[in-house]
């Protein structure tokens, strides 16, 4: 009896994956689907994984969650749980739209490596020499004693794209004892999509401030992505998100990547929620809660944190880059490029154990030493509403987690989670293999 009940029960399983890979949404046909049993993963443990991420809903520790996962090539599960908007009762869908912030880095980095590719840039460049107000940059002192005033040295050397690329520029968000400095001047953090000036007035600006580091001297998580959009506007001639939509966006058909909403796509926005102590209510109307990307003025196309986009659509993205800078025949970057973008750059810099930091990626160089669910050579970032993303080439997988929460209870990674689900749910190695 236990053979046929588990029998029966793996039939079920099958069954019910059957009824939701062929539903007919319109997101989903654009990559193929597969039973999860074909590419490597095991049905039965993907409910697992859906039973987890249902129970962040159940808790009210999240409104909602989009998570997908592609395994060589293909859609081997997407599914949505709660509410896309829970005071109004919007159920989350597939096909809902994110703040991506962070995750916006990786576009941008790979619109800078078109242009190198195109001999446009180079890595060794100056950034002064596209955009002259970074000819003369300072650093920081720190106050002593718990003063407030910031005095300034003069830098060592000129930025290059590539310490930009790599976060090694010493460019930070501004925050510390540098936040009322740069608050003063309203380029603090990494939220532009209320300001009614184009990014680079504001990039000039920031040029103008002291920064927290020597360039080359260690990572500085910060603003570097942001002057490599101008960098873009700039080389190219377009606004960035001319740059992103014509060259990225449309080629790969994601449809639904835009640095503004669409009006008519309204609708779709998933609200954003913040931590009330082990649960998470919806988000104000301000800067971080709710923001201004639908109605805000659509001048500042943030390179750093601006775009919104869907799990299928930034799954392409990574797609292409899992197939060395090509998808559905549209080549975008060589795979030599790809593999130097996601090769670690900088060393005992980035200053996490097991892992790197190539040209806009982490970069897993030990497994154990990280102590992350993995392989050695995956890849990727996430973005400040806690969505996550990573490559696992090794793997031939791609995972998404898509939610709105800034920030999450304390204690409470979906996003982390998210990651381990994926990887139990593999009961054919790729590793193992090759």
């Amino acid at each position: 009896m236990q053979i046929a009940f588990g029998m029966l029960s793996h039939r079920l399983v099958i069954t019910v994956f059957a009824a939701a890979l062929f539903a007919g949404q319109a997101l989903a046909q654009s990559l193929p689907r597969a039973y999860p049993e074909h590419v490597g993963l095991s049905s039965e443990r993907l409910e697992s994984l859906k039973s987890v991420m249902q129970g962040f809903v159940d808790r009210k520790q999240a409104a909602g969650i989009v998570t997908l996962i592609l395994r060589k090539g293909q859609i081997a599960h997407l599914e949505s749980f709660g509410h896309a908007d829970r005071e109004t009762g919007i159920a989350m869908t597939d096909d809902a739209i994110f703040r991506i912030a962070s995750q916006t880095k990786s576009v941008t980095s790979v619109a800078i490596m078109m242009l190198v590719e195109e001999g446009k840039l180079a890595l060794t460049h100056p950034v002064a020499r596209h955009i002259p107000a970074f000819a003369k940059t300072t650093v920081a002192v720190p106050p002593e004693d718990g003063g407030t005033t910031v005095s300034s040295l003069p830098a060592t050397r000129s930025i290059t794209i590539r310490d930009l690329l790599t976060h090694t520029s010493g460019i930070s968000y501004g925050d510390g004892f540098l936040q009322q400095t740069y608050q003063n001047e309203d380029v603090w953090m990494w939220y532009f999509a209320d300001n009614d000036v184009p990014i680079g007035t504001s990039i000039e600006k920031l040029a103008s401030l002291p920064f927290a580091a020597q360039p080359g001297e260690r990572f500085v998580y910060g603003a570097s992505t942001d002057v490599l959009g101008h960098v873009i506007e700039v080389v190219s001639g377009m606004t960035l998100a001319e740059f992103v939509r014509t060259r990225i966006t449309e080629p790969l058909r994601m449809h639904d990547t835009h640095f503004y909403l669409p009006p008519e796509k309204r609708s779709r926005l998933a609200a954003v929620y913040a931590a009330n102590g082990d649960t998470v209510i919806r988000a104000g109307d301000g800067n971080f809660g709710q923001g201004h990307y639908v109605d805000g003025p659509r001048t500042s196309y943030s390179g750093g944190a601006g775009l919104l986009s869907t799990a299928a659509d930034y799954a392409r993205f990574l797609q292409m880059l899992l197939e060395g800078g090509e998808l559905d025949g549209v080549r975008l970057l060589s795979p030599k490029t790809v593999q130097l973008m996601t090769t670690d750059h900088i060393g005992d810099a980035y200053g996490s154990a097991g892992r790197g930091f190539g040209l806009g990626f982490q970069v897993i160089e030990d497994v154990g030493r990280s102590g992350v669910f993995g392989s050695v050579g995956a890849y990727g970032w996430g973005g400040a509403y806690h969505t996550t993303y990573w490559v696992d080439p090794a793997e031939e997988l791609v995972g998404v987690m898509m939610t709105q929460l800034l920030p999450p209870p304390n204690g409470v990674s979906v996003s982390a989670t998210f990651r381990t689900m994926v990887y139990q749910a593999i009961v054919e190695s790729g590793a193992a293999r090759h």
